[in-house]
């Protein structure tokens, strides 16, 4: 069981987004240097983003900012935008199928349930932890890193 990194490199672009706050212009190549991420990674991630409604992005001059209020957005939110298929089947079921063995013929279906119970936990937690949040922990995550530094 494993999510992209497209999620974790979404949240990167949307909090230095939210950072730069009109006082830069937030384009690929920048959010590239930032992330350490290819500028055409950095562009398709912008584009979904964008088509989910979660940033606006200036045609021609470039330029991205947030078009919600960061406490409406959320994880499962990005993700699905990111990766609009990470929670089909999140855990995989082994396909073995032997059909003179009763544990081989059961255990899709045994397995199901408890493997869709957790997939939606983590939907739940996801949805729970909103782009405020996620801010505010960089924020707070600065503050640590200069009261280190004296």
């Amino acid at each position: 069981m494993q999510f992209s990194m497209k999620c974790s490199i979404a949240v990167h672009c949307l909090i230095f987004i939210h950072e730069a706050n009109d006082h830069i212009k937030v384009t690929s190549p920048l959010l590239s240097l930032s992330t350490g991420v290819n500028p055409a990674t950095i562009r398709s991630i912008l584009s979904v983003l964008k088509k989910a409604g979660i940033i606006q992005v200036e045609l021609g001059t470039g330029g991205a900012t947030l078009q919600k209020d960061p406490r409406d957005i959320n994880l499962y939110m990005i993700d699905k935008a990111v990766e609009p298929h990470d929670f089909d089947q999140l855990i995989k079921i082994h396909p073995c199928k032997y059909p003179l063995c009763p544990v081989a013929r059961s255990m899709s279906q045994i397995l199901r349930r408890p493997y869709q119970e957790i997939e939606e936990v983590i939907r739940i937690k996801m949805e729970s932890i909103d782009l405020q949040s996620l801010i505010e922990d960089y924020r707070q995550s600065q503050v640590n890193e200069s009261t280190q530094d004296k």
